[in-house]
C-alpha cells in the first residue's frame, strides 16, 4: 500500500506541472552604449542597471508593468539564474489560470545572447527549469509561449544558429515586439519551425502593455487574429498614434 501511495502521489505532482502552461519572456535591457537606437536618457538607458531600464523597471518596463499595474499576475519569486548575461529574473503566476510567466532581463551589451537563445528556446532547445513548490518548471524550450522584447537586434548583427527538426505537436508560438520584427525575424523563425503569433513591420515602442495584453489574450485561448487587434487597440491607447496606424504595426502568421 505504501508503494501504492507513493506511486499515485508521484503521478499527481506531476500531472500538476503537466498541466502548467509556461511563458518565458526575453528581455534585452535597453543600452544607449551597446545597441543601435536612438539614445534615451541615461536613467533608462543603461543596460547594466535593470532596477531603472527602459524595457525592465521602468514604468512600462516588463519587470514592473506585470508586477505593479497588473491585476492578472502576481509575483510569485525572483529567482536567480545560472546565466551571468541575465542580470536579473522574475516569475509570475496567473490570478485565475495554471500559467507562469519567467522574465529574464539581459545585460544591454549581451543582446545577441539574449536573441540566440530565445531563437533556440522557439525551436524547443535552451531548457531552463525552475523550481516552484518543489517541483520544476521548464521554461526555455520547454515553455509553451516564447516572447521577446527589446530592440532589434537582428538590424545590427547577424545570428548562426543550429536549428534541429521540431514536430508540428510541438511547435512554439512565439511574440516579438521590437522595430520590423517580422522583416528582421521571419526567416529564423521559420527555421526554428515556431509559430509567430505576434510581431511587427514597422517601427515601435516595445513597451509591457502590448506584450502584457497579448499575452492575457493568449491566456484566454483567442486567435492570432484577436491577439492582434487586442495589441492595436492597447497600442494605440497608450501612444495615441491611431487606430489605424496600430493596426498597421501588428501582424501575425507569416
Amino acid at each position: 500500500m505504501c508503494y501504492i501511495f507513493i506511486l499515485l502521489f508521484t503521478l499527481s505532482a506531476y500531472d500538476l506541472v503537466a498541466q502548467n502552461k509556461l511563458i518565458h519572456v526575453y528581455v534585452a535591457l535597453c543600452d544607449n552604449e551597446f545597441q543601435g537606437i536612438v539614445p534615451v536618457p541615461e536613467s533608462i538607458g543603461d543596460g547594466t542597471k535593470p532596477s531603472t531600464n527602459l524595457y525592465w523597471g521602468a514604468g512600462y518596463g516588463v519587470y514592473h508593468f506585470f508586477n505593479r499595474k497588473s491585476q492578472d499576475w502576481t509575483l510569485i519569486e525572483v529567482p536567480e539564474s545560472q546565466n551571468p548575461l541575465v542580470l536579473a529574473r522574475a516569475l509570475f503566476k496567473h490570478c485565475e489560470k495554471d500559467i507562469y510567466l519567467l522574465a529574464d532581463a539581459y545585460e544591454g551589451q549581451y543582446i545577441q545572447d539574449c536573441t540566440e537563445d530565445f531563437l533556440r528556446s522557439a525551436n524547443g532547445q535552451y531548457p531552463d527549469s525552475v523550481m516552484v513548490n518543489g517541483q520544476p518548471l521548464v521554461f526555455g524550450g520547454g515553455a509553451d509561449l516564447l516572447a521577446y522584447v527589446g530592440h532589434n537586434g537582428l538590424m545590427d548583427f547577424e545570428v548562426e544558429m543550429t536549428y534541429k527538426p521540431v514536430n508540428l505537436a510541438d511547435q512554439k508560438e512565439v511574440m516579438i515586439l521590437g522595430c520590423y520584427s517580422k522583416s528582421y525575424f521571419a526567416e529564423e523563425i521559420k527555421k526554428a519551425d515556431a509559430l509567430p503569433l505576434l510581431w511587427t513591420t514597422h517601427l515601435m515602442a516595445p513597451e509591457a502593455y502590448t506584450l502584457h495584453s497579448a499575452i492575457e489574450w493568449w491566456v484566454y485561448n483567442e486567435s492570432g487574429k484577436e491577439i492582434e487587434e487586442r495589441a492595436a487597440q492597447v497600442y494605440h491607447q497608450y501612444q495615441k498614434c491611431g487606430i489605424r496606424g496600430a493596426r498597421n504595426l501588428f501582424a501575425t502568421g507569416f
